[in-house]
C-alpha cells in the first residue's frame, strides 16, 4: 500500500557516509520535530537524476531554508558509497542529505519501490519528492514512470 498525506513515516533506517564513516539514521532521527522535503530518485549519476532532479534542490536550498524545511534529503537504491560520491560530484555540501536505502527497505516500506529488473538495474524507488512535518506526510509528489514533472524542486516549492 502506498503511502498517503496524513500518514506517519515508518519505522526505517538508511545509511550515511561520514568523516567517521557508514552510518545508521533513522526515520526518527531524520524527522522528529523537524519540516522536511525528502526526494527519491531511481538512481545516483542517472541522467535525469542528475542533470535535473538533484541540481534543483540543491540550487532552491536557500529557498527551502527560507520557507521553514530544517532538511532536504535525496534519496536512492543505492549504497551510502554510490550516495557520497554522487554528492561530491554534484557540489552538494551540506546542502542535501544523501541517503542510502540500499536494499529499497524504505521504498518498499512506503509502496514507492519500482521493479526496474527488466533493464537491469533491479528493484529501485520510484521517482516522489514528499514533505514531511514531525514524522507525519504533509505532502506527496509521485511522478509517473518516465516523468520529471510533480517532484522537482520548483513544484515542490510551491506548494510550500
Amino acid at each position: 500500500m502506498t503511502i498517503q498525506v496524513g500518514d506517519r513515516i515508518p519505522s526505517a533506517s538508511f545509511r550515511i557516509k561520514t568523516n567517521e564513516g557508514i552510518q545508521e539514521i533513522s526515520t526518527d532521527e531524520l524527522f522528529k520535530g523537524k519540516k522536511v522535503v525528502l526526494f527519491s530518485v531511481p538512481g545516483a549519476f542517472t541522467p535525469t537524476c542528475s542533470a535535473k532532479h538533484l541540481p534543483g534542490f540543491v540550487q532552491k536550498a536557500g529557498d527551502f531554508k527560507a520557507k521553514g524545511v530544517d532538511t532536504i534529503a535525496c534519496m536512492a537504491v543505492n549504497d551510502a558509497f554510490v550516495m557520497d560520491a554522487w554528492g561530491k560530484d554534484q557540489q552538494v555540501g551540506d546542502k542535501v542529505a544523501m541517503l542510502a536505502d540500499g536494499n529499497a527497505t524504505f521504498a518498499k516500506a512506503i509502496g514507492l519501490e519500482l521493479d526496474a529488473t527488466g533493464v537491469g538495474l533491479g528493484i529501485r524507488s520510484q521517482r516522489f519528492a514528499m514533505v514531511v512535518d514531525d514524522g507525519t506526510v504533509t505532502g506527496l509528489h509521485v511522478e509517473q514512470p518516465g516523468a520529471f514533472e510533480v517532484s522537482s524542486a520548483e513544484s515542490v516549492l510551491a506548494t510550500l
